[in-house]
């Protein structure tokens, strides 16, 4: 205990008990902390920004996929925001990631502009690359020394704990195998079902009826919204191993204003298809040659299903509109590949199952039904001429895309979660 410095007013604390638990649902260990209370200071007086990068999804994905056969390490940081000079500050994350990157610099990493959680090292042969979730750290590299020398560097200069090969990693179980890296989401998909309350429900094989309209529903308000915002967030962040949920819970989602009795037993219907395979996952190849598209090599690292920000006036327009925003997230998946050290110098090949939009990107022509088609779309005409974009026609059935767009019968549904390698390693509830 020391005297407060006069003129200085002492901040309230509280403890706060956590449980930590291991991948299979048991305990790992108790955690209690004093934890400061920050809401006392003032915006604009105390603190500014208090944004802090953390690493995207899709990157997490991709750092997997191109780990490939290297050797996977995982640490965690100690009490990162309890530092001298970040404790009790409101913008303690921001400080700690600027703090955690000066640190990663000084060692001559280099941060990626493509995603900034991302560091990078280069020494002749020797390759380290290290993604930062707030205090979860990856590591990949080909030199099993080299990264023993950086851990030790790291505890030089934080208390942190070495928790070896990559196995759990933000609620993501990871196994590997010589087929690649499988990620699934079992413990969490677990909890979604017996916080449902569903843990004895009959499975169902599909996720939603075909021909059903959820927005033309006129059943009864809920009573209690806030237990469908809560089952919609939880099944939101379960895309990130399952994207064979992404159509589904983007309709729900839709509906977290005024949910009704309709959009709530769609939600369950989720759930008792999600008991059928809790252990469902992807399959992130461990093949050497890499082609990107939506995948990169048989790995499925990035997916969206997400409404479109402007009313198209035909399915060609809707078609060519997604094929751009495709196009900018492959560029920047390229990007991403080359701070990897991946060179990706081939053309990427887009999939489109709809001729007229492949005859808009190819044909530099405004006919009188698109030239209304904002000028930033066009943008998709320059990277197929310059090579960067090669254009493919596939057939609606071969579509892998319609899992995300559309309700599917039960036939298709299963044949595309094959071709997307979504597999289930875990035995059925």
């Amino acid at each position: 205990m020391v005297p407060l410095p006069e003129g200085k007013k002492a901040l309230e604390a509280q403890w706060v008990y956590k449980v930590k638990y291991n991948s299979d649902g048991s305990i790992k260990r108790f955690k209690d902390r004093l934890v400061v209370f920050c809401n006392h200071h003032v915006e604009g007086i105390d603190y500014n920004d208090t944004f802090a990068p953390v690493a995207k999804m899709v990157t997490i994905r991709t750092f997997l996929a191109v780990a490939r056969r290297w050797e996977l390490h995982q640490i965690d940081v100690h009490n990162s925001f309890l530092y001298g000079d970040l404790y009790g500050l409101k913008q303690a994350p921001r400080c700690w990631f600027s703090k955690l990157a000066t640190t990663l610099k000084r060692y001559e990493f280099s941060q990626s502009y493509f995603d900034y959680s991302l560091f990078t090292l280069c020494k002749g042969q020797s390759r380290l690359h290290v993604l930062v979730y707030v205090d979860d750290l990856i590591i990949i590299g080909n030199d099993f020394a080299a990264i023993s020398t950086f851990k030790q560097y790291l505890s030089s200069c934080f208390h942190m704990k070495d928790l070896g090969v990559l196995k759990y990693f933000l609620g993501v179980e990871v196994a590997r195998s010589q087929e690649g890296i499988f990620l699934s989401q079992w413990k969490y998909a677990l909890d979604i079902i017996s916080e449902a309350g569903l843990l004895r429900a009959k499975p169902v094989d599909f996720l939603m009826e075909q021909n059903q309209r959820l927005a033309n529903s006129t059943s009864d308000l809920l009573h209690d919204s806030e237990h469908y915002r809560c089952l919609v967030g939880r099944l939101l962040y379960l895309l990130f191993t399952r994207p064979d949920l992404s159509f589904a819970v983007h309709i729900l989602s839709q509906f977290l204003r005024e949910p009704r009795q309709d959009y709530w037993s769609t939600a369950l219907r989720v759930v008792k298809y999600l008991k059928g395979s809790p252990g469902q996952g992807i399959l992130l190849g461990a093949e050497s040659n890499l082609k990107l598209f939506v995948f990169l090599g048989n790995s499925p690292v990035s997916w969206k299903s997400k409404k479109q920000e402007t009313v198209s006036r035909s399915s060609a327009e809707a078609e060519y509109r997604s094929m751009v925003v495709i196009t900018c997230e492959l560029k920047w998946l390229k990007g991403l590949l080359a701070s990897f050290g991946v060179d990706h110098s081939q053309s990427m090949e887009l999939f489109c199952d709809s001729q007229s939009a492949l005859h808009l990107a190819h044909n530099p022509v405004f006919h009188e039904r698109t030239k209304h088609i904002g000028i930033d779309c066009h943008f998709l005409r320059d990277v197929v001429l310059e090579g960067i974009i090669r254009m493919t026609y596939v057939s609606t059935t071969n579509q892998l895309a319609d899992i995300f767009t559309k309700v599917l019968g039960r036939r298709e549904f299963e044949f595309l979660l094959r071709n997307l390698n979504i597999l289930d390693l875990h035995a059925p509830t």
